[in-house]
């Protein structure tokens, strides 16, 4: 856990303890939203740029949460501060997600067992291939069980983390989903990465919130609080 002296540009905790698990959404009024209805005396710890964090228990068990905003940048900045800097063990994402599968529809839960992606986050490490971006298993496993036992069905594959949210190219979403990927997200890749490099424990769940070609859609007040389910599951991650 992180010492209480420490501080980036970016989170300024103040003395205040963040936990080796936390859970990542990228809207911080999610993360506002789980630590007043979750967690159990809760202390923030983070507003710098208004990205909100929030330290308490659940179930007598000590979490983080904070915001990371949106895009491969965002996540990659939060994420490294996260894990070195502060020590944090398990980041969890808890987001939203555009279907790109028939099958999978408004409030379904994906689990990102693999994060495909369009960015070039990974030239960094100057690697002589293509790196395959993946989850903990560890946190995926533990994720699956804590879905089973509570009874809610999760898909479990690939999913796209991409730099691009109004894409100039209207065919790319079909041809990554002729591929078996199954919805869009911005952070996974990044937030992999990071936890790969480091070696850490990273995991990506998501709440599918529109379908990108059925045009169908959730509100914003629905994204920010309605997805209690992949919140229930990540919650139970804490170690």
């Amino acid at each position: 856990m992180s010492t209480n002296h420490k501080e980036t540009p970016h989170i300024k905790p103040n003395g205040v303890e963040i936990a080796e698990t936390i859970l990542l959404p990228g809207d911080p009024l999610r993360a506002k939203f789980i630590a007043e209805n979750f967690l159990e005396d809760v202390v923030q710890f983070n507003e710098v740029r208004g990205m909100l964090g929030y330290t308490g228990t659940f179930k007598g068990k000590k979490i983080s949460v904070m915001g990371t905003g949106m895009g491969t940048a965002s996540m990659g900045i939060y994420s490294w501060e996260l894990i070195n800097v502060f020590g944090v063990k398990n980041l969890i994402r808890i987001g939203s997600a555009g279907s790109i599968q028939d099958d999978l529809n408004l409030y379904d839960i994906v689990f990102a067992m693999g994060s495909s992606t369009d960015a070039n986050y990974a030239h960094q490490y100057n690697l002589p291939g293509h790196y395959s971006i993946t989850a903990s298993y560890e946190l995926l496993e533990k994720a699956k069980k804590v879905a089973d036992e509570k009874g809610y069905p999760v898909r479990i594959g690939n999913v796209l983390a991409s730099d691009v949210f109004y894409n100039a190219d209207s065919t790319a979403m079909e041809r990554w989903s002729k591929m078996g990927v199954l919805c869009a997200e911005m952070e996974s890749a990044a937030l992999y990465m990071n936890a790969a490099q480091a070696g850490v424990n990273a995991l990506c769940i998501l709440t599918i919130s529109d379908h990108i070609f059925k045009h169908e859609k959730t509100t914003q007040l629905e994204r920010q609080t309605a997805f209690t389910k992949m919140m229930e599951i990540a919650l139970e991650l804490a170690e």
